[in-house]
């Protein structure tokens, strides 16, 4: 190995030692080992550690083709107490600031999409949810107008049918009358309950307008 190449390893390892102080506080100032549990903790200590050794070894192969010599970890333990001594303090400032910033900015663009699109969309929807009700109610109202309608002119023109009708059930023994009027009563109250039903529905919805 030249002294060239010596000098490039020495420069290199000082530098990764400073990169690796450096990625050490964002780790651990993203991590907050306080809030999560021993076994994750583990885990990415042990993830942090694999990827902090692959980039020194990929360093000292573009370096000096991946030798490793004693004077590399010495320039390693230098170049991060280096970054502890000199840069700690102003880069941990400056990330926790550029985090501020951040933090800031995703919520005025949260604030702005829920100003700006949350909200008018979700007015829209219900407008339109509250005029298609409207308009269903006002249609069964009207369709529950026309059949009261209907019904009342079938029962003024059915009237006199109804008479002659009645006038010659009576001549009708009695056991076919019970069982007439026991189907006439059956399908009378499928009438009825049909018919109230649908008269709850109309008057719960003109109560709620």
């Amino acid at each position: 190995m030249t002294l060239t190449t010596q000098f490039y390893t020495l420069v290199a390892m000082i530098g990764m030692g400073s990169y690796f102080g450096a990625t050490l506080d964002t780790y651990q100032l993203f991590l907050k080992r306080s809030q999560r549990k021993r076994w994750i903790v583990f885990i990415h200590d042990i993830l942090f550690w694999i990827v902090q050794a692959l980039q020194v070894f990929y360093v000292l192969l573009l370096v000096n083709q991946g030798e490793l010599r004693f004077y590399s970890f010495l320039a390693l333990v230098c170049g991060f107490a280096a970054y502890q001594a000199l840069f700690q303090n102003s880069y941990l400032t400056l990330l926790k600031t550029f985090i501020r910033i951040c933090k800031a900015t995703a919520d005025f663009i949260k604030e702005v999409v829920t100003l700006l699109v949350y909200k008018p969309v979700t007015f829209i929807l219900k407008t339109l949810m509250l005029i298609s009700l409207t308009l269903m109610k006002g249609l069964l109202a009207l369709l529950y107008f026309i059949i009261k309608v209907i019904m009342g002119t079938v029962k003024i023109i059915c009237s006199p049918f109804v008479w002659c009708f009645r006038q010659i059930y009576k001549l009708f023994p009695v056991s076919v009358t019970n069982k007439v009027e026991k189907l006439y009563n059956y399908i009378e109250g499928i009438l009825k309950k049909a018919w109230n039903n649908i008269y709850r529905f109309i008057n719960k919805g003109k109560n709620r307008e």
